[in-house]
């Protein structure tokens, strides 16, 4: 195999949830040495003291999902659930930033890959608060990304839907015909992506090979988001 990610040093956060497992495993195989960290970092401090004991950084995959609350009005949304998906999703997605990349530009290199949501690309109804949220991950991307890449740094984000896994897609779910309605009405390839694969774009955009994507929020959806 080609160890895409040899000598690479790779902090995935929540890694135990949403994508980390997958994108653990498929790292680990193409050579990378993964820190895979699972604390709460929405505690004060956390997002600093984890940068800090991992050392030297090559890739931040930054795997943060909170619940979306689906079919929750925007009259029905309160101050904890409006302010929980800013603080699990957004806040701690700024300090990741504001801690690893001093060094990824002193050295002239790194690679920032944040796992968002279409959500974030296309509205939909009954999940203002966690839309919101991945709205202003993929803004924050976007301007940070700019500013990266004149360090030769680059960030970009994978904007996904209906991916297998436990956080948004539990079995109780997907099996349900209310599940197997709405991925026949809403996505064109008729089906979930795997983790794996999901991981493999992870993948490109962590190693040598997407060197030219700056600032990217890139639909990987089925079709639903375009």
């Amino acid at each position: 195999m080609d160890k895409r990610l040899k000598e690479k040093r790779v902090l995935i956060t929540q890694a135990e949830e949403y994508m980390g497992p997958a994108i653990a495993e498929l790292f680990t195989e193409h050579g990378a040495t993964v820190i895979a960290d699972t604390r709460d970092l929405t505690q004060a401090g956390a997002v600093e003291s984890l940068v800090k004991s991992a050392g030297e950084i090559d890739v931040l995959i930054a795997n943060l999902a909170a619940p979306a609350h689906l079919g929750l009005s925007v009259t029905d949304t309160d101050d904890v659930t409006w302010e929980t998906a800013f603080d699990v999703m957004v806040h701690p997605l700024h300090r990741l930033f504001r801690s690893v990349l001093p060094a990824m530009y002193e050295r002239k290199r790194g690679k920032i890959v944040v796992i968002g949501s279409a959500t974030g690309l296309k509205a939909l109804e009954g999940v203002v608060a966690y839309g919101a949220a991945r709205h202003a991950q993929v803004g924050y991307v976007r301007a940070a990304g700019i500013e990266a890449a004149r360090h030769n740094v680059q960030i970009n984000l994978i904007a996904q839907n209906f991916v297998e896994n436990p956080a948004y897609f539990p079995p109780e779910f997907t099996e349900s015909d209310e599940f197997k309605q709405l991925l026949a009405a809403h996505v064109p390839l008729g089906r979930l992506a795997t983790a794996r694969e999901d991981a493999l774009f992870a993948l490109f955009l962590a190693s040598d090979e997407s060197n030219f994507f700056v600032g990217q929020a890139i639909p990987f959806s089925g079709g639903w988001a375009q």
